[in-house]
């Protein structure tokens, strides 16, 4: 039996009074079929504001199980367990002596690895989930002898998780102690080709660019070229935000953070096509969610727009100095910066994905190669294991390379220093905290953990096709990386905390079969986001006839949507998105095939009866964007302006109608002032600042015959004079 231990009480921002620690003892109680869940357990209860981690231990003694938890955020360990009960499959047992009666009530799961439930204290409940802690040879989990090479057996380690993952092809790199100890390429960079993964293939690494943008901005702070928490405005006059507040205290400290305030709003660049300078721009457009420095919240576009201050800076771009001021010191020779070159690489790894078909078989097909050029400082690098190896060495070195200081130790720790929490409710918290890593922070191109005791600073990569990981830990001069053609895969964080379990010569967590768990939870729930379908109103139509919804819309921020109209049906496109548009219900649309499939297009009439403008849910954490209609292009078009010129016989009194340069047209009635004419649709022209007046030009054939004012006491119309 253990001493008791006096704790100290826990405080905590979540609404429950867990664990008010007291002096306990241990009790025991019978059980049932202990075999089951004798062991360590590692997991976590979801608390409104925090995934507290816990570890609970059974042991069976003459048939009756006894235990305890650890919870190690409140320095709580051995506190014992009781009313312990387990029939093979249900399992309950409480924390003894705590007010509130805390109660664990859930079930052993079916592989017999995890345990799952609720958790009730003070008649609150929250969820809970255990993993068992892999024993055994199976996982290789025995602790490593210290005196023993740590990557003895490491390439069949690797190709047995690229199997487990079916993945194409994975390439590694472990660097230890200045050197780089292991570079290795494992299953096809093409499949139907059969070429093989090599050291030197490339791959897309993703977000990991982001390290390399952060690094390009600090040695311009090393150079006193850029103060860290200076507004950007300072140096980029005409970068504005959506809230005056942010764009003008918003430093590059913050693009850095992603503490802008803004959600994602990805869709605004992804597949676009849009300039940088164009991106820019519309950043002034995009709504945030949260205040200016409220919380962490991962955003693309701050960091294309750190890349885009950099160039300005130094009056270049970003590829250029990127190539100059890293890849060349590096001897980062075969490292591109767009899809265009990579594809110019004999040794270049294609991206793939994984498909079900009707029937659930499931296949490894090709995913096409996606160019971001736009927002090329956010994740347009092309690498290869060999090549990113050099990379980590200098983070290592604290800024050196081969004996030269590229960027300076203080700016390299501050880089690599916390600079923000991860909120626990964000998926990406979620994917990157266990029970050996509770905590998540960012610095600026890096997350931060701490993994069994030791600092791990890391970065992962998604792009179409590709998944990468890219790690060290300062502490014991080692990093890792891996690079995969595999789309989305948790292959990287099996390889890379499988690699440091053998580094730090540590017991052998089997990270393969817990990951094979969380990944099987985010396709389940992916599938039954999937399957979800918003209530429909049957009976229903729309109020229009379909090709009245047909023209292009347009928002600031997200650019132009267009509904055509083909074959008696509607069609959408938006940037790299297409498919036919389906009537769902009232003006409600929804596209119903390809990348966008299910997306729901809502569209408004206005007060004169006509298809005024779509909302699309683009971004789900603000409203959905709203595109209004685009006036056709011809009613701009100088030609056809010029054919609307001419004078007007309203009753006796002469309109002039006019074009002010090349594309503003004017109207002026006598004893009024000249409007200016904004397209509207169709051939009408709305007043410019004047609510509810318009012009409606007549047109016979090709000939312009007279115009109609249309106002809220009537239509006033002019028959046009012959010359």
């Amino acid at each position: 039996m253990r001493s008791p231990i006096r704790r100290r009480p826990f405080a905590a921002a979540a609404p429950v009074h867990l664990f008010c620690l007291l002096l306990v003892t241990t009790v025991l109680a019978p059980a049932h079929a202990a075999e089951g869940v004798e062991g360590v357990w590692e997991g976590a209860m979801q608390l409104p504001t925090v995934d507290l981690a816990i570890v609970v231990e059974f042991r069976a003694v003459d048939d009756v199980l006894e235990g305890e938890i650890d919870i190690p955020a409140q320095g709580a360990k051995d506190l014992p367990l009781g009313g312990i009960s387990f029939d093979g499959s249900a399992l309950k047992f409480r924390i003894q002596g705590i007010p509130g009666d805390p109660t664990f009530d859930g079930a052993l799961g079916d592989d017999g690895e995890s345990i799952s439930g609720t958790f009730t204290q003070g008649g609150q409940e929250f969820p809970f989930n255990l993993a068992r802690r892999a024993t055994g040879s199976a996982a290789g989990a025995a602790a490593t002898d210290p005196s023993a090479d740590p990557l003895e057996g490491y390439d069949a380690f690797v190709e047995q998780s690229r199997e487990a993952w079916k993945a194409p092809g994975v390439a590694v790199a472990v660097v230890r102690d200045g050197e780089v100890v292991h570079v290795g390429g494992y299953g096809l960079r093409d499949v139907a080709a059969e070429q093989p993964v090599t050291p030197a293939t490339l791959f897309a690494v993703g977000s990991t660019t982001k390290a390399f943008t952060a690094t390009l901005v600090g040695m311009l702070v090393d150079e006193g070229k850029i103060d860290w928490d200076e507004p950007v405005q300072t140096y980029l006059p005409r970068f504005d935000m959506y809230d005056d507040f942010a764009d003008e205290r918003i430093s590059p400290r913050d693009l850095l953070t992603h503490r802008s305030g803004l959600p994602r709003h990805d869709l605004s660049w992804y597949g676009a096509g849009a300039s940088r300078d164009e991106l820019i721009r519309r950043i002034a457009y995009l709504e945030p969610n949260r205040d200016f420095r409220d919380r962490f919240q991962y955003q693309n576009l701050m960091y294309m727009t750190a890349g885009y201050l950099a160039g300005r800076i130094e009056d270049s771009s970003w590829e250029d100095l990127v190539r100059q001021r890293i890849f060349e010191p590096l001897e980062m020779k075969t490292t591109t910066l767009s899809i265009a070159a990579m594809e110019q690489a004999e040794d270049h790894a294609l991206g793939y994905k994984k498909e079900k078909d009707d029937d659930g078989e499931e296949s490894i097909e090709v995913m096409p190669y996606r160019p971001i050029d736009g927002v090329a400082p956010a994740g347009s690098i092309n690498s290869s294991v060999t090549e990113m190896a050099n990379w980590v060495l200098l983070h290592l070195e604290d800024g050196v390379f081969n004996g030269k200081r590229l960027v300076s130790e203080t700016t390299m720790k501050t880089m690599h220093s916390p600079q923000v929490v991860v909120p626990s409710d964000s998926l990406i918290h979620r994917l990157a905290v266990h029970p050996e890593m509770p905590h998540l922070m960012y610095g600026m191109g890096w997350f931060v953990q701490n993994y069994r005791g030791h600092v791990l600073i890391h970065h992962g990569g998604n792009i179409d096709g590709f998944s990468a990981l890219v790690s060290f830990m300062p502490d014991i001069d080692s990093g890792v990386v891996v690079l995969t053609n595999m789309n989305g895969t948790l292959l990287n964080q099996t390889i890379m905390f499988g690699t440091y379990d053998r580094l730090l010569a540590l017991e052998r967590i089997d990270w393969n079969a817990r990951l094979q768990r969380v990944n099987a939870t985010l396709e389940a729930a992916r599938e039954q986001q999937e399957k979800a379908v918003e209530e429909r109103q049957e009976g229903t139509q729309p109020s229009h006839d379909l090709e009245a919804f047909a023209a292009d819309y347009g928002n600031p921020g997200y650019g132009t949507l267009a509904v055509g109209f083909d074959d008696g049906g509607l069609t959408f496109h938006y940037n790299a998105f297409d498919g036919p548009l389906e009537h769902w219900h009232y003006d409600v649309f929804r596209v119903g095939d390809g990348d966008a499939e299910g997306t729901m297009l809502t569209f408004t009439t206005n007060s004169r009866g006509d298809v005024e403008e779509v909302s699309v849910p683009f971004e789900a954490s603000v409203d959905p964007i709203r595109f209004e209609r685009t006036p056709p292009a011809e009613l701009s078009d100088p030609g056809f302006l010029q054919t609307l010129v001419g004078d007007y016989d309203l009753g006796g009194a002469v309109c002039e109608v006019r074009l002010r340069g090349a594309t503003t047209l004017t109207v002026t009635v006598p004893g009024q002032p000249t409007y200016v004419l904004e397209p509207y649709r169709r051939t009408e022209y709305n007043l410019q600042d004047v609510t509810g007046y318009s012009v409606r030009f007549s047109i016979e054939g090709d000939t312009v015959t007279g115009l109609a004012f249309v106002q809220p006491n009537g239509v006033f119309e002019a028959e046009r004079e012959v010359e």
